[in-house]
């Protein structure tokens, strides 16, 4: 027990370290590019790689953890983003649309891959511990990357501030690579490495409850960033009119304020008892608590009622809720795998809910330019009714709960 804990703890320290230099990257081209004179659709262009390619790499990153062990697929992940970073660091006349893409492009493999390698390892960490450890530990781990991106926000923006694009730069790659030498070292070898080396074909789960959990989780991300990528932040700009330092605060402490609320799942569920974890009937009912939310955000916003405050109230409700779901998914998707396919499991997992973030991406832009933000609402209310539909299918307990049951 305390060999592993001592192994979550590095795996999550490398993972707090990945996630702020992935925040920072992100509101350095943002803010950087505009500056350049960029348009808002050539900015968003740069992050088109970075979405598309997440796909590709949680579908091959699991299958490449279950050959070579986790440990080294999140090595990888870290020095790719290095590059990444070093990347951007040439002159101006370089940073041509195509380039930064193909820099974004790494920088997603890289997040991708130090992702699906750190919530994989958790399972392989948490041993025998029980359900209950496995959902605080998972929690933990998932909440607290999602705080310190909106961290990462802040701290890109200050670097860039401080130190001007190339500078900020060069001290997140430098700091990044000495947290990669840090978690090279500590970390034993071998990590999630299945015991026979599988086949691509494998990346494709046969367990009924991994593909109706992905294809709820496809729809569940989905939902959020139907409104929240685009349509939200030029709705603050264009009607509430607030400038792009209040835009970038209130979006940056949403994310930190989820963060917490992910990490703080299991107390706020108080499901864990008796080495029990949550099971399909808690993802079915939050689930159905959420889709209510985008759906009277609509209705009011559509009566006329005052839009800050809908969008202030609504936002808080839908990250309190959306959190607790997400957090839900990302223990279940563990708990419904074994021991030696956890990364393959992980890996198809993230394919969707990285195919479901590219789709709600592009949905947003059409959606908010033909229907305004309440016709993105009501898309986000219909991806989560499909979420709910898909969770029907998932069983109460899981595997091992059965198994456990059925030998007492």
């Amino acid at each position: 027990m305390q060999q592993s804990l001592k192994n979550y703890l590095v795996v999550t320290a490398g993972y707090w370290g990945f996630t702020v230099t992935d925040g920072a990257i992100r509101m350095l081209v943002v803010l950087y590019f505009h500056l350049l004179g960029y348009s808002p659709f050539e900015v968003a262009m740069l992050f088109l790689f970075y979405e598309f390619f997440g796909i590709v790499t949680n579908l091959v990153g699991g299958w490449l953890g279950a050959r070579i062990g986790l440990n080294l697929t999140m090595h990888i992940g870290m020095a790719l983003q290095v590059f990444a970073l070093l990347m951007l660091t040439v002159p101006d006349a370089w940073l041509s649309v195509p380039y930064v893409m193909a820099a974004q492009a790494l920088s997603g493999i890289a997040k991708d891959l130090n992702k699906m390698s750190a919530k994989a390892s958790v399972k392989t960490l948490a041993g025998d511990g029980g359900e209950s450890r496995l959902f605080r530990w998972v929690a933990v781990l998932t909440g607290s990357k999602n705080a310190l991106k909106g961290g990462g926000f802040f701290v890109g923006a200050v670097l860039l501030e401080w130190l001007g694009f190339r500078g900020a730069l060069y001290v997140l790659a430098g700091s990044l690579a000495a947290i990669l030498l840090f978690t090279l070292v500590l970390l034993p070898s071998g990590v999630g490495r299945m015991k026979s080396r599988p086949k691509f074909a494998q990346v494709f789960s046969n367990t009924p409850e991994i593909n109706w959990l992905s294809a709820a989780r496809f729809f569940l991300f989905g939902s959020r960033d139907v409104w929240f990528v685009v349509g939200l932040p030029v709705f603050l700009y264009e009607v509430l009119k607030w400038d792009f330092m209040q835009v970038g605060a209130f979006l940056a402490a949403w994310v930190i304020g989820y963060g917490f609320v992910q990490a703080a799942a299991p107390r706020l569920l108080r499901r864990s008892h008796s080495g029990r974890g949550p099971g399909g009937g808690t993802a079915r009912l939050a689930a159905l608590v959420l889709v209510v939310i985008p759906a009277l955000m609509a209705l009011a916003l559509g009566r006329g009622f005052d839009p800050a405050l809908v969008l202030i109230v609504g936002l808080f409700a839908f990250g309190v809720v959306f959190a607790i779901n997400s957090a839900l998914h990302s223990y279940l998707i563990l708990a419904y795998s074994d021991f030696d396919k956890v990364s393959l499991n992980v890996g198809f997992y993230y394919m969707a809910n990285a195919g479901g973030r590219l789709a709600g991406t592009v949905l947003s832009g059409w959606a908010y330019q033909e229907h305004g933000l309440v016709g993105c609402l009501w898309w986000s209310a219909g991806f989560i009714l499909l979420a709910l539909l898909l969770s029907l299918r998932l069983p109460q307990q899981t595997g091992h709960e059965r198994a456990a049951t059925l030998n007492r």
